[in-house]
């Protein structure tokens, strides 16, 4: 088992439990504002002017959806009981949904987009509520590939992005501006470091708008027109509840893009824990299971307000890894400017008359550091043939279907559109191949008992038959049956030393494969995280109780790899035992 390390470069100046100054948590929130209320606005802007809705609809549904983004920020943020992750996660509209609310908008208008958002936002209610069950279909192998795909579905948007410059500009404006931006601020990313490292971002696109400024880049007629503080109510359209032949026709590709939506959630939110603290920690899946639960209010509420749905943007990741700040402070306070925007249209539209060439070199940057995050995640997951495969197929399938070389010009325009997106077709491929190895492996056999000491002679037997199928030899079948005791001392220790309430129920799964064992220990869920507590004992560098110590010490020892997963009300351990000790 790879054991946490320290990490290395500049690192996390404030972690998500630290708080910096006034100064800084009003610096940072407005930076990430004014990085993505451009695309949460352009997004809905796309929707709603190809389905041909009127500019009022188009008014109320930008507020609405920035709104809805300030809300659900703050949620994942801050956490409220089992909803959000706990970290900094922005949330915006989301493009994977562009396809189908044009198509919703232009056969049954708003209303019905306003329904069927709403309805599909329960599907990932419960997804979130049973993500323990899809545990080995939707794993870090899957959501590692789904970040790397975001690389791939878009930057030949950002590309485009880069070369627009308004007609009568110098031509060369474009390059020189993306060039100047791109120069300032990786000088910043690669050498500074203290509070210039955090306004490092910043500074680029200073730098880069000078320069546009000196082309004439800038236009100031949409922030004259705009007025400075309003909400425009009358444009909300209610909700569509004939249940008509298009409501059923289309939940279909609501539900499933809400699935796919669920998925980048996933990958966002393993990727933010591995890059908000200083010590590298196992992956809190309580924090997974919140960041969906919250992705889904944001996607309700978007329902509720008729806008376009929300999702986690995966650009949040590499700010958090450029500028070293995790802190949750800050997630509340970019949530209250989101809020705070959504009333002032004058404010959005200065930020919106930032060249696209600035925004567009900047964004080149998170999403290459975004692309790396992904690979981290998908090694630190542990890498076979299998996983290569996985890997390897989904990601070329992704591009392929991004790209048009793979069957786009043979299929309907519907489905041409939604596996045209390479986050889509490559997530989907990456999920049936984790499906496959899954269904087609050996299957487990599992014994249902009692979590505490006096179920230790049952699973004795329960191994001793397994070991009989499997023929084991002496010193095999003693090391299974040394890891699986350690394994429920350690689980009994995880939740507090037992107590006088009734015995937890504890479900133990063996897989069998050629000279190995697989133990998957499913109990009630306690605090801490065990593969933490055994990097401690394994350092020394904190004070455990003595015999909880020593099983971790030995489970250590005896297992070739030992994965703990925490979700709410359910506690995974997984230990896997090879035939020849390492």
């Amino acid at each position: 088992m790879a054991l946490p390390a320290s990490r290395s470069g500049p690192g996390v100046r404030f972690q998500p439990d630290e708080n910096p100054g006034l100064p800084v948590t009003i610096g940072l929130a407005l930076q990430y504002c004014l990085l993505t209320v451009g695309p949460i606005v352009l997004t809905v802007a796309i929707v709603v002017r190809a389905a041909g809705q009127s500019e009022l609809f188009l008014s109320w549904a930008a507020c609405a959806a920035l709104l809805v983004s300030g809300i659900a920020t703050m949620v994942q943020a801050q956490r409220v009981g089992r909803l959000g992750a706990g970290y900094i996660l922005l949330m915006g509209t989301s493009g994977a949904f562009i396809a189908v609310a044009v198509t919703a908008l232009a056969q049954g208008g708003p209303a019905l987009l306003a329904t069927l958002v709403a309805v599909s936002a329960v599907f990932q209610f419960v997804l979130a509520s049973r993500l323990s069950l899809l545990r080995r279909i939707i794993t870090p192998t899957v959501a590692g590939t789904v970040i790397m795909l975001i690389a791939v579905t878009v930057m030949p948007l950002i590309l485009d992005l880069i070369g627009q410059v308004p007609e009568g500009v110098a031509p060369a404006a474009g390059p020189v501006t993306a060039a100047v931006t791109l120069g300032v601020t990786m000088v910043i990313v690669l050498r500074a470091s203290g509070a210039m490292r955090l306004w490092g971002p910043v500074i680029g696109i200073v730098a880069g708008s000078a320069v546009a400024g000196f082309f004439g880049v800038f236009s100031w007629d949409a922030v004259a027109a705009a007025p400075w503080f309003g909400l425009p109510l009358e444009g909300w359209p209610g909700f569509d509840f004939s249940f008509g032949p298009v409501f059923w026709a289309l939940l279909p590709a609501f539900v499933f893009v809400t699935l796919v939506g669920a998925i980048e959630t996933i990958g966002d939110a393993v990727a933010v824990q591995r890059v908000s603290w200083r010590k590298e920690r196992a992956t809190d899946f309580r924090g997974v299971q919140g960041a969906v639960m919250a992705d889904g209010l944001g996607n309700l509420l978007s329902g509720l307000l008729a806008t376009v749905p929300n999702t986690t943007y995966s650009s949040t990741v590499a700010i958090v890894e450029i500028t070293g700040v995790a802190t949750r402070r800050v997630g509340v306070a970019i949530g209250v400017g989101f809020c705070s925007l959504a009333l002032l249209p004058k404010l959005v539209a200065v930020i919106l008359s930032v060249p696209d060439a600035i925004i567009g070199t900047y964004l080149i940057v998170l999403i290459a550091i975004l692309f790396v995050l992904g690979m981290r995640i998908v090694v630190a997951d542990g890498m076979n043939y299998r996983k290569a495969a996985i890997v390897g197929v989904s990601f070329w399938v992704g591009y392929g279907f991004q790209s048009g070389g793979l069957f786009i010009d043979r299929m309907s325009p519907f489905f041409a559109e939604m596996l045209g997106n390479g986050m889509t077709s490559g997530g989907l491929a990456a999920l049936a191949l984790s499906a496959f190895v899954e269904l087609a492996g050996p299957r487990r056999k599992r014994l249902v008992t009692t979590l505490d000491v006096d179920a230790l002679p049952g699973i004795r037997a329960f191994i001793d038959s397994c070991a009989a199928r499997a023929g084991w030899g002496g010193d095999m079948l003693q090391r299974v049956h040394l890891a699986s005791e350690e394994a429920l001392v350690s689980l009994m220790g995880d939740e507090g030393g037992g107590g006088d309430g009734p015995a937890r129920r504890l479900r133990l799964g063996v897989r069998l494969e050629r000279e190995a064992a697989e133990l998957e220990f499913l109990a009630v869920a306690g605090e801490g995280n065990l593969e933490d507590r055994m990097a401690l004992a394994a350092e020394q560098s904190v004070e455990i109780e003595a015999q909880h110590d020593f099983s971790l010490r030995l489970l250590r020892h005896l297992a070739g790899s030992v994965r703990h997963q925490k979700y709410h009300d359910t506690d995974i351990l997984t230990v896997r035992v090879e035939a020849r000790a390492a």
